[in-house]
């Protein structure tokens, strides 16, 4: 009998009833604009900036309206000038080069790794073309953080990093969203907490926040913030700098403060998922795993495997066969964008040079989420699933 998997990959966990009952309070009162709030009040959005930064270990936080502009402003703050270059990774999602482009700057894309990591070697070749990295953390992936912040830093290169999936995640115990100047976090529907849209920005830097608080569309109503910069700092820079506003509101704080008080526990329950998914991929003919160094404690809410140098129609079988009994899987080696699977060589507004190693892996990168909806019977089963399917197309079946 062949097993056949019935479960929603795109269905999440329901949101804390904590969550439910503080979004209604919020609706009731009727003040759902950030800076809207009672005498004596702090604000929904205001307490989650400042707990989210006491959870990380970071002087400032602001919450926002997504992850990407999330990034746009980290750009805008740090000075980022049309026609300006801006190193960011190869294996992306589309909302990283189009942070860049969105300022105006000129995306330079930097290899990637069979371990899916930036390619730190071609990041040295490449670093006398910037001063600012956009290093993406892409699908949780978390390179060797130490030697790329040697080699930014020897080379005078500022880093943000987009932490969209690595929340929770760290290298070394040091937390992702710590090593570089800025970074930002995502709180869009399949990220590790769930508003729908969302994004935090963080920093220790002073002058970056109070530039990128008054870019949010914090008026002159900085002084509601509990999680930003002295009033001196805003002083001087308040009338310089544009509103471009995009803040979160109380509604999607509500929801969201619950969730990060749980995130650690969350982020287990997602390990233990991704390696009943891992351990069942393991020896599967013409099925490369990613090797996760001891150093990174990863979140496993997605997991990636390579078919490495096989025949676009095969890679097609393979995703067709596991389709048909349930798995759902992405591929990001196609030449033309499929929702939200896309390669550097198809974002045509940010032009590029080809580059071989890195068009191999990425050719071969097959991508799946891990829903927390699933348990870990499921992903033993989908694990079995796709290494029957990988095997009988491997060997002609």
């Amino acid at each position: 009998m062949t097993d056949v998997f019935t479960g929603n990959f795109t269905q999440q966990e329901p949101i804390p009833e904590e969550g439910i009952e503080a979004a209604i309070e919020v609706m009731r009162s009727g003040r759902i604009h950030r800076y809207n709030v009672a005498e004596g009040e702090a604000g929904e959005t205001a307490l989650l900036e400042k707990e989210f930064a006491d959870q990380l270990g970071v002087k400032y936080c602001l919450a926002v309206a997504s992850g990407g502009y999330a990034m746009g402003a980290a750009l805008r703050a740090m000075g980022v000038a049309p026609g300006a270059r801006v190193l960011t990774n190869a294996f992306t999602l589309a909302p990283v080069p189009g942070a860049i482009a969105s300022v105006g700057a000129v995306p330079v894309f930097v290899g990637v790794t069979e371990d899916l990591v930036i390619d730190l070697e071609d990041l040295k070749a490449k670093a006398v073309q910037a001063d600012v990295l956009m290093l993406s953390h892409m699908r949780g992936h978390l390179c060797d953080m130490d030697a790329l912040m040697d080699i930014c830093d020897g080379a005078g290169i500022r880093v943000i990093e987009d932490c969209a999936h690595t929340m929770g995640a760290s290298w070394r115990g040091k937390p992702s969203g710590l090593w570089g100047e800025m970074a930002c976090y995502s709180t869009q529907t399949y990220k590790h907490v769930n508003s729908g849209e969302g994004g935090l920005l963080v920093s220790n830097d002073p002058d970056l926040m109070a530039r990128a608080t008054i870019l949010s569309g914090s008026y002159m109503l900085y002084g509601r913030h509990l999680a930003a910069p002295a009033p001196e700092v805003f002083e001087k820079i308040k009338y310089h700098t544009p509103n471009v506003s995009g803040r979160m509101d109380h509604l999607r704080a509500a929801i969201l403060r619950p969730q990060l008080r749980n995130l650690d526990a969350q982020c287990e329950a997602w390990n233990m998922r991704y390696r009943a998914v891992d351990d069942g991929l393991a020896e599967t003919p013409g099925l490369t795993r990613i090797r996760r160094p001891q150093e990174e404690y990863f979140v496993g809410s997605s997991i990636q495997f390579l078919l490495l140098d096989w025949e676009e129609d095969k890679i097609h079988d393979v995703i067709a066969r596991c389709a048909g009994r349930g798995v759902e899987l992405k591929w990001f080696g196609g030449k033309e964008p499929v929702a939200f699977t896309s390669r550097y060589d198809s974002w045509q507004y940010a032009p590029s040079e080809p580059m071989p190693k890195s068009d191999r892996v990425l050719k071969g990168v097959i991508d799946m989420r891990i829903p927390l909806t699933f348990s870990v019977d499921d992903c033993a089963l989908i694990a079995r699933i796709i290494r029957e399917e990988v095997i009988a197309v491997y060997q002609g079946g």
